[in-house]
């Protein structure tokens, strides 16, 4: 009875790995796109819907493609300093900031007798599969051998738009033109048709792992890591484009606020910046010089003859970045004067040192939580 026990026991686990279904109840793990919509998903790339299903065979609008795609290609905390003006939408718009980094990055052209975006119609397969070529540095080729490509696989070749023409071969010859099953195993193209949503994951998901390897002019500066001089970390580590500053860091701060012994309460706000760019030994910037910080004092002890030496100890809390992101950045600093041993016995033997910290002092903090970030724009990945 044991060994059949085990032997139903290994059926039922082995029928409900058949049965899986990756991210959303309504994609198995037999569904032609199931693994491209897993990885998409895993990545914070494509989200379901409210009652937790995929819709694979739903629409995208043009505005939801925008926001997919800048995801795909991680430039979702890049900053735009000149937006494109579109009629349509306004800075209110949920997608504006998404759509506005799609023209800078050349995924979407900025056709000059057009001011629309048409942000809430449907991407047609031929949109979706432009952007994708578009975020890739491609060999040119001509309108002759655009139509060569095509005309080898799909019937309707011949009914492509023009303005298609040569993103549709360049998409073909790159293999990232996606085509579902069909009932009668044809092939056809369709670029005006409205996309799926199983179709635009496919699409992404490979124009993310071309974009890896060959991306455009602008995608490749945002993807560079980037260097510089400063205050070298020698614990920092580096992980692909993420570096780390571990916990136990010992960071050089410079205080805004004047500090002291004497004056200053237990609980008083100070706020500090970042006095040159912290860097990795290979001189990778993990946070630039400016950054702005905050804490407050935890303990403030005044320096009293013959009883007890001045105590400053501050927490920060928080970091502002030259990207406008305020994050957490949890240090502890005790504040104490360079001393000779002489006159470190002489504090000690007779107390009453009286500390203070003009505003533009550098002070050294002890980082308590380790902190991540996006070497390529800065940005410090939060819990």
């Amino acid at each position: 009875m044991k060994k059949l026990f085990k032997l139903l026991l290994m059926v039922l686990i082995a029928a409900a790995g058949c049965l899986q279904s990756y991210a959303f109840p309504d994609v198995n793990s037999n569904y032609w796109a199931a693994k491209d919509i897993e990885i998409l998903s895993e990545k914070g790339v494509i989200v379901g819907y409210p009652d937790g299903t995929f819709k694979p065979d739903a629409n995208v609008t043009r505005a939801e493609f925008a926001a997919m795609a800048i995801r795909a290609l991680g430039q979702e905390h890049t900053k735009v300093a000149q937006p494109v003006n579109f009629t349509d939408i306004d800075e209110n718009y949920w997608a504006y900031e998404d759509i506005q980094k799609a023209v800078y990055f050349d995924l979407i052209s900025n056709e000059k007798d057009t001011d629309t975006f048409r942000p809430e119609d449907s991407v047609s397969r031929a949109e979706s599969l432009s952007v994708a070529v578009n975020a890739l540095t491609t060999e040119t080729i001509s309108c002759a051998k655009a139509k060569e490509v095509l005309m080898k696989k799909y019937k309707d070749a011949n009914s492509v738009p023009e303005w298609f023409l040569i993103p549709a071969g360049k998409a073909e010859i790159l293999g990232m033109v996606v085509n579902a099953p069909s009932a009668d195993g044809s092939t056809n193209l369709e670029a005006d048709r409205p996309a799926t949503r199983a179709e635009v994951a496919s699409i992404l998901y490979r124009m993310m792992e071309q974009a890896k390897l060959n991306p455009n002019a602008k995608l490749a500066e945002a993807m560079r890591k980037k260097v510089g001089e400063g205050f070298v970390i020698d614990g920092a580590t580096v992980q692909g484009s993420v570096g780390t500053i571990p916990a136990g860091t010992i960071l050089p701060i410079k205080v805004t606020t004047y500090m002291s012994s004497q004056t200053s309460e237990g609980g008083a706000l100070y706020s500090a910046s970042v006095p040159q760019n912290y860097v990795t030994k290979d001189k990778y910037i993990l946070i630039r010089e400016g950054a702005s910080l905050s804490g407050q004092l935890l303990d403030v002890r005044p320096g009293l003859y013959f009883r007890q030496n001045g105590v400053l100890i501050l927490k920060n809390a928080l970091v502002t970045t030259t990207n406008d992101q305020t994050t957490a950045f949890i240090a502890l600093g005790e504040i104490k004067k360079d001393r000779n041993w002489w006159m470190k016995f002489v504090r000690w033997a007779f107390k009453g040192e009286k500390l203070e910290v003009p505003a533009s002092d550098i002070i050294n903090v002890k980082l308590l939580e380790p902190i991540k970030v996006d070497l390529t724009n800065g940005w410090i990945y939060e819990k």
